[in-house]
């Protein structure tokens, strides 16, 4: 089964020697943090399914936007439903069908047997394991692929989209997303994932394409 996860153009890359040590390069983890040179791409077998986790305001919808043909975005969904609702009412209020949509469209999207990358929010291990399953059956890998920001830096990007979370969920997400940092940074893939790839903002601002082949 392949699994590879490549770049355009790779240099000789200088490590950033505040991080700890990745697995040997091929290995399940890849750190692309603090590296000058930073790949434009992204490559895995066909088949296979890209998972993007991250805090919440940490770029995961605009790397997907800007480097996946295949998608499958919570936020999509969200925006599509508040467009359809009356202004001023609480996004609580319609949550649960937003997301029976947002699962809906993965369930249906999964079903194809098409290659695809999913916005995953990092609190729901669950979903990461629906999708590893599908993996398995369709005899290929699940990667991770999971943005480093710090909080700052994602409550700014959550101003910016004008929409923040409450400062519990926010807390839940900082929780999950260390934990799969920690792991990581460990040499360890989480249960499931054939193999996990660290961005920081300036490396994943340098993703234009993520993609799938033979």
């Amino acid at each position: 089964m392949a699994t590879t996860t490549g770049a355009v153009g790779a240099a000789p890359e200088r490590r950033n020697t505040a991080r700890p040590a990745p697995a040997a390069a091929g290995g399940p983890v890849r750190d692309l943090r603090g590296r000058s040179a930073r790949p434009h791409r992204l490559s895995y077998a066909a088949g296979d399914i890209v998972v993007v986790s991250g805090l919440p305001g940490g770029g995961k919808s605009t790397l997907i936007k800007r480097a996946a043909e295949a998608a499958i975005d919570s936020q999509d969904t969200r925006e599509r439903w508040e467009r359809r609702m009356p202004s001023g009412l609480p996004y609580a209020v319609y949550r649960p069908l937003v997301r029976a949509a947002h699962y809906g469209g993965l369930w249906r999207e999964l079903r194809s047997g098409a290659s695809v990358v999913v916005h995953d929010c990092g609190t729901q291990p669950w979903v990461r394991g629906l999708l590893a399953a599908v993996a398995r059956r369709r005899g290929r890998g699940l990667h991770l692929l999971l943005l480093d920001t710090t909080a700052e830096e994602a409550l700014s990007g959550q101003a910016v989209r004008g929409r923040r979370v409450s400062a519990y969920a926010f807390a839940r997400h900082r929780g999950a997303v260390s934990r799969l940092l920690r792991s990581a940074e460990a040499g360890r893939t989480p249960r499931g994932c054939a193999s996990v790839t660290l961005l920081d903002r300036p490396s994943a601002a340098a993703v234009t394409r993520i993609t799938f082949g033979p």
